[in-house]
């Protein structure tokens, strides 16, 4: 029995990474753990109502997250499926985190094929999975 961990987001491209699991290495056997990081948004400039209101609409735009997946995982027959949201400052440390925490067999992960310039400027979750990862990461690049 494998534990696998799937980092999602509301991104078209984390959707495609689990269908394309479950298509291709997904057995009944296998635990799956899909994990979706609210990203903490900084204060500076902002009233405390408007932070609020964007974390309320964060949590909101998570458990919506989590019904989506909750309904696809069922649609395509998983069986075993942990739904994790977690909140921090630094997603893809938490990933990684997780990961090693749990000792998970690999990691998928969605990838938006950023070039090398802009992965280089904004940075690439998919990218420090890869090279920070404890465990064999899979990264599904749609397109």
């Amino acid at each position: 029995m494998a534990t696998v961990l799937i980092a999602i987001d509301e991104s078209p491209f984390a959707e495609n990474a689990f269908k394309w699991y479950v298509q291709n290495f997904h057995k009944p056997a296998n635990k799956v753990i899909l994990l979706h990081v609210i990203e903490n948004l900084g204060i500076q400039d902002m009233s405390p109502a408007r932070y609020m209101e964007l974390q309320r609409e964060a949590k909101q735009k998570a458990e919506d997250l989590k019904q989506k997946y909750t309904d696809l995982a069922k649609a395509k027959g998983v069986e075993s499926v942990d739904i994790q949201i977690k909140t921090s400052d630094k997603p893809e440390h938490s990933i990684v985190d997780l990961a090693e925490k749990l000792k998970v067999t690999y990691i998928v992960s969605g990838s938006r094929g950023m070039g090398v310039i802009r992965r280089t400027i904004l940075g690439s979750t998919s990218d420090f999975i890869l090279h920070h990862a404890h465990c064999p990461v899979l990264i599904c690049k749609s397109g």
